[in-house]
């Protein structure tokens, strides 16, 4: 081979080497080329989401506002409410311990008149004297009693009745309807109600 030959070739060679890299630099070119292009079409949706995420922020913004006026509305009724449930236990409790003194002080003056009573038998010891103020002192709490409501129960020769008596004796094998012949201790009523079942002795004739 001659050099002529030679060096003809070796310029080929070397022209294909600069071919192959001027196109591989226009691939690449062209490949960052089309990733900007990508990149440029790919940040729209993202500008529009934040487009819309701006957009949404006044709506969330104000949800978020109502969501707590609502809050604290509620908290402010449930401490109304326990403020009030807190009072109302109070006052019934407090009813509930009052509701005797009405009572208690009526049944003071028949304290005072027993005292009396007492301090007269004992200065001029006269049965008969004393027997008439004890009378008068038990007709006074019998009225006490009747107007809150106290009744005695009438039960010398009625029917047995197991709501209004009380069988602590028992006289008599016949077959008859039970009657209640002795009143061993009085029974009574309050407003309507069983307070304490008479005790009896019934009979069956």
């Amino acid at each position: 081979m001659t050099d002529e030959r030679r060096r003809n070739e070796e310029e080929a060679a070397a022209g294909q080497a600069a071919a192959s890299s001027e196109a591989a630099r226009e691939e690449d070119a062209s490949e960052e080329t089309t990733r900007d292009v990508a990149d440029a079409f790919d940040s729209r949706p993202a500008d529009d989401e934040a487009g819309a995420e701006d957009e949404a922020d006044p709506v969330s913004a104000s949800a978020v506002g109502e969501v707590a006026q609502y809050r604290e509305h509620l908290q402010r009724l449930q401490a109304e409410f326990e403020n009030y449930r807190k009072r109302v236990v109070k006052e019934q409790t407090l009813a509930v311990e009052l509701a005797a003194k009405p009572v208690i002080l009526r049944l003071l003056e028949v304290l005072d008149d027993f005292d009396l009573a007492l301090m007269h038998a004992q200065d001029r010891p006269d049965f008969d004297r004393f027997l008439h103020g004890v009378e008068l002192v038990y007709a006074k709490l019998v009225d006490t009693l009747r107007a809150e409501g106290l009744e005695r129960i009438e039960a010398q020769g009625k029917p047995f009745d197991p709501e209004l008596h009380e069988a602590l004796m028992q006289s008599g094998e016949g077959d008859g309807d039970p009657l209640v012949a002795d009143v061993l201790r009085p029974g009574y009523t309050l407003k309507g109600r069983v307070l304490r079942p008479a005790g009896v002795r019934v009979e069956r004739t």
